[in-house]
Parts: C-alpha cells; sequence; structure tokens
C-alpha cells in the first residue's frame, strides 16, 4: 500500500489528472492484478449475505416502494435488464432500477457488512449495482462470474481505503458519498473501462451522491435504506454518461470550490488515503465484517455482551434490582446511537424502527432483558412499550471512553474495537462490571462468521418467503460466482414463493 496524500488546490495551481485522488482512484480500477482466493471467497459470502438481508426485507414497506418503482421501468435497449429480488427472474428491469430496489432490500434492515474507521460504511451496498449492470450488459459484453468477482472486489477495495482516511460525518455529510465513488469505479473494472473514462465516472458519482446526514439524525426516516440505493442509482448513471464522453467537475475532491474544501475540512485541509499499488492484489473486504444482528454495528458486541449477563445474572432482568447502567464506549457510539447524541427519540417508545436500530439504551436493554436479537420482534411496538422495558431503558446511558474510542479508530485490524466497558451499578450497592472488543460474528471474535454461517443466515432469512428449492438454487449459483457464465449470471436472484406477498398494498406514485 502507498499514500497519497489529497489536499486542496487553488484553480491557479493546475492540479495535473495524474496527482488527482480521482484518478488514482481510477487506477486502482483498471489495475488488472489477480484476485487472492481467500478474497474471492469472502465475495461469494458478501453476495450470499445480501441476499439473506434482502429476503428478510422483501415485503417492508420501504422495499416494496422500491420494488414497485422499478418495475414500472423497462429494460433498456442496451442490454436485457437487470432482476429485482422477490421478482420473477423473467421480469427485468433497466439496471438503475434495480440497483435503486435491492440496494434499498438489502440496507432496509441494517443487517449486511460493515467497515468503520474515519468514517462509516456498509462496502456491501456496492454489489446491487455491480451485479446489476452485470445482468445487463452479460450477453452483450460476455460478462461473467469472474468479471463480477472483480468488479466487487474493486469497490470494497476503493471504499474502504476512503473511510480509512476521510472523514465525512464530522461534517455531517452522509457515508454514502464515498459509495457513489466506489461503485462507479467496481462498474469500470467490471466492464474493462479506461482509467479516463472511470475517472470521470468518479467525480459525477461523488458530485451527485452528497447528502447531510440528517437522514441518520432525529427521527430516523425511511430515508436511511433509500439513501445507498440512490447512490448506487447514480454510479450506473455517471458511468453511463461517462462512456458517452461526458465529463466532471475538476478535480472533484481538491479542487478551491470542491468537495474538501467547502463540505469536508476545508481549503486547509488535507489527507492520506491508503491505496494499493500496481499490481498489489486487492484485499481491503477482509478487513470488512458482517453483522449477526439486525441493528447498528456498534451495537453488535454489546448485544453479545448482554446475551452473555442474561445468562450469568438472572436478578439483572428486573430493573427493581438496578440503579443504573453506564456503556463506556467510543466517541462513535456515545455519539451517533448512545446518550450523547442528545436525541430523546432514542428512549422513546413510539420511535420508528429505524430510530430504535439506532438506540443502544434500547438496544442494550432488550438484548439484555430476552438474552437474545430478533430482527423482526426485539423491534416491534408492543416489545418497546413493555413497562419493565421502559424503566430499565431509562437508566441506561453511555460516556465515550478515550482508549475505547483510539481502538475503535486504530488501522491495526487486531486491536480495533467496536465494543466497550459496562458498569451495573445496583440497588443494594453491588457492581457488575464486564467489557467485550468485537462482537462474537467478528473475525477475531468469539464465533467468527465463515461461509456456513452465511448459508444459514440466507436460509433463515428466506424461508418464510422463498420456497426451499429456490433457496437451494440461489446458494448453488452464488457459491459457484466465480465461474458463472454469461447465461448464469441473471440467477443472481431469488423469486418470493407463489402467496408469500399476499396481501402487500403496492403504493401508487407517478410511474
Amino acid at each position: 500500500m502507498h499514500l497519497h496524500h489529497v489536499r486542496t488546490h487553488r484553480s491557479d495551481e493546475n492540479l495535473a489528472r495524474e496527482g488527482q485522488l480521482a484518478w488514482k482512484l481510477a487506477g486502482v480500477a483498471t489495475d488488472p492484478v489477480e484476485l487472492d482466493d481467500d478474497v474471492v471467497d469472502m465475495v461469494v459470502n458478501r453476495v450470499i449475505d445480501n441476499a439473506a438481508v434482502a429476503a428478510a426485507s422483501v415485503a417492508r414497506r420501504p422495499v416494496v416502494s422500491a420494488r414497485s418503482q422499478a418495475l414500472s421501468h423497462p429494460v433498456s435497449i442496451g442490454g436485457d435488464g437487470a432482476t429485482v429480488f422477490g421478482a420473477d427472474a423473467a421480469r427485468r428491469t433497466s439496471p438503475e432500477w434495480a440497483a435503486w430496489a435491492n440496494g434499498v432490500a438489502v440496507r432496509e434492515l441494517d443487517y449486511h457488512d460493515t467497515f468503520l474507521a474515519a468514517e462509516y460504511s456498509h462496502p456491501g451496498d456496492n454489489i446491487p449495482p455491480i451485479v446489476a449492470v452485470a445482468q445487463h450488459l452479460a450477453q452483450s459484453r460476455g460478462l461473467t462470474g469472474r468479471d463480477v468477482v472483480r468488479g466487487l472486489a474493486t469497490g470494497y477495495e476503493i471504499q474502504i481505503d476512503l473511510v480509512k482516511a476521510i472523514s465525512l460525518h464530522k461534517h455531517k455529510i452522509d457515508h454514502v458519498a464515498h459509495l457513489g465513488p466506489s461503485a462507479a469505479a467496481g462498474i469500470g473494472t467490471l466492464l474493462g473501462l479506461d482509467q479516463e473514462t472511470i475517472f470521470q465516472a468518479i467525480g459525477q458519482a461523488l458530485h451527485t451522491t452528497t447528502a447531510t446526514r440528517q437522514s441518520r439524525k432525529g427521527e430516523i426516516s425511511t430515508w436511511k435504506a433509500h439513501a445507498p440505493a440512490f447512490a448506487g442509482k447514480m454510479a450506473i448513471e455517471a458511468v453511463d454518461r461517462a462512456m458517452r464522453g461526458q465529463t466532471s467537475p475538476v478535480p472533484i475532491y481538491e479542487g478551491e470550490d470542491g468537495v474538501i474544501a467547502w463540505l469536508l475540512d476545508g481549503p486547509d485541509a488535507s489527507y492520506d488515503v491508503p491505496l494499493p499499488d500496481q499490481g498489489e492484489a486487492k484485499r481491503a473486504i477482509l478487513d470488512s465484517y458482517t453483522k449477526e444482528h439486525s441493528a447498528e454495528y456498534q451495537a453488535q458486541a454489546w448485544i453479545d455482551l448482554a446475551r452473555k449477563l442474561h445468562d450469568e445474572y438472572p436478578l439483572i432482568l428486573d430493573a427493581a434490582h438496578i440503579e443504573s447502567i453506564t456503556l463506556h464506549t467510543s466517541h462513535h457510539t456515545h455519539y451517533v446511537i448512545g446518550s450523547g447524541a442528545n436525541d430523546p427519540q432514542k428512549y422513546d417508545p413510539d420511535a420508528s424502527r429505524e430510530t430504535l436500530d439506532h438506540s443502544i439504551p434500547y438496544i442494550f436493554t432488550v438484548a439484555l432483558q430476552d438474552g437474545a436479537w430478533d430482527h423482526e420482534t426485539s423491534y416491534s411496538p408492543e416489545r418497546a412499550h413493555r413497562a419493565d422495558t421502559i424503566e430499565l431503558w431509562k437508566k441506561v446511558s453511555t460516556v465515550e471512553d478515550a482508549e475505547w474510542t483510539r481502538r475503535y479508530h486504530s488501522l491495526d485490524i487486531a486491536e480495533k474495537a467496536f465494543g466497550g466497558r459496562v458498569v451495573i451499578k445496583l440497588a443494594d450497592g453491588g457492581e457488575i462490571v464486564d467489557e467485550i472488543a468485537v462482537a462474537d460474528a467478528h473475525p477475531l471474535g468469539a464465533r467468527p462468521f465463515a461461509r456456513e454461517q452465511y448459508v444459514h443466515k440466507f436460509r433463515t432469512l428466506a424461508e418464510w418467503a422463498v420456497a426451499p428449492d429456490e433457496i437451494e438454487r440461489f446458494l448453488d449459483l452464488a457459491q459457484r460466482l466465480p465461474e458463472l457464465s454469461p447465461d448464469e449470471l441473471g440467477g443472481l436472484t431469488f423469486t418470493v414463493a407463489p402467496g408469500a406477498l399476499t396481501g402487500v398494498e403496492i403504493p401508487e406514485g407517478l410511474f
């Protein structure tokens, strides 16, 4: 790896294209280096993971809405179209709309992979747009499963490298601003585009996907699931324009009126972005981690610790025995999903699911009382309104701990941590103290996820809506991803069983 130094430049400095971050990212995308076997294996795992959480959310209102929008559009004439999760595989739509629908389905439950450093990210959000373009152009360009894997490895690499170096949330810019460029670059790798074209696509994708973090603040709305889908859709459209010779704002990152100068750290800012050298394998996907539980990633380890405490200390299940529960944790956990956010909605039993998903006081309380976490019942209105839960919930708070913040930001994967230390003060004056660094499913956790767990996750989350033979068909195909022919790429989807969506209302809009 090498560090690419990025700073703002006045227009009269005429920063050469070769010195611009977008050009360097495009260079990573065009590097024909072979993929390592463990990277290929993890790409397959994440394709399965995405489909699993999409299956779990296929009847939820934002997903139904996005799917109905996508299926209102015909197939673009330049290819064969792309599939939409849940719909008949023979019913295709334009790739940007398939990416939109599938992106919403993947993100709706906040249940797929994550990487956290200077910024936050769900790099699995790269999968819907890259796969949609692959399905659309598979026949005309002879694209194979190996091409898809290469494109996805690029998407993961670039998003994770940007996340390691450039904080967006510090300036209240939503993290999907790193996704637009990474998805555009991944599509460029998939299609074998030249560096100039990918460079222009990255610039356009970044320019159209910067937005504020209000989508993840206060009363969190259904747009939370749509934001990354929008970035994927914009990335596809940016690549299309760039392929037609259309250019982007240059330099998009470094310009005196560019992203760094006016949206991030300002005219005097600089960053060092780690990027693989020419000929160096793209391995960033291995630094990311998926979720065992449907909740914000910073909650994963806390759910596991709560389950452990549930079993070890039955007396603390009664709120009357507890004076207070304090979670000593990282800056992000405290200020984004903890009491440091100063969001009263995080303690409101009438809050939306999206808000409760970003409330560690709520999540820790329910996991502690139940000794388990479920993507549906743990968020149900009935569960949130339980009197004993509300009583205990109000006793849970967070504080920032400098050491846990340091470990959160560490680029040493061996010490990087997302948990903290819990101090439970009992009504009788006693105290229970415990801590956890990483979730059980993390690569360094108690029960790391491997192929078996990804397959189990798909079977478990899909069984309510997908027929057994369709589950096995998808799993067989997905696990053969690196060897798939152009004819087989269209099978990277699932169709729900007859009657599974009976009673689901299809909303009407413009299309």
